[in-house]
């Protein structure tokens, strides 16, 4: 039971960066000038966003499958929610302090509770 447990959750984790990178990434990489994003039409960064996302979902899909109670993990369907919104959290934190050098304060740790 631990093991699906587990498994779900660095599922669930790995999703998550691939999300955090298919909704902010083209941001840093615009400001970066690697690649010209601010002269690709909207559509085009939908679609680099979109291919990103895949990714995410070929790990979300499996993570919920997993861990639910109802495909014998130990997991109900709102425990998942939360612990997917947990982990949105975290990575977003981490990716924001690390890719965007954003301070983490006091109001964010309250907003996390």
């Amino acid at each position: 039971m631990l093991g699906k447990g587990m498994t779900a959750v660095g599922l669930l984790l790995i999703s998550n960066i691939f999300m955090t990178c298919a909704w902010y990434l083209h941001l840093k990489l615009q400001t970066l000038r690697v690649i010209n994003f601010s002269a690709w039409p909207i559509y085009m960064v939908v679609l680099f966003s979109w291919g990103i996302a895949l990714l995410e979902y070929s790990f979300m899909v499996p993570a919920n499958r997993i861990g639910y109670i109802g495909n014998g993990g130990p997991f109900t369907l709102v425990q998942l929610k939360i612990i997917q919104e947990c982990v949105t959290l975290t990575v977003f934190s981490v990716f924001s302090i690390l890719v965007f050098q954003n301070r983490f304060g006091w109001n964010h740790l309250a907003a996390f509770v």
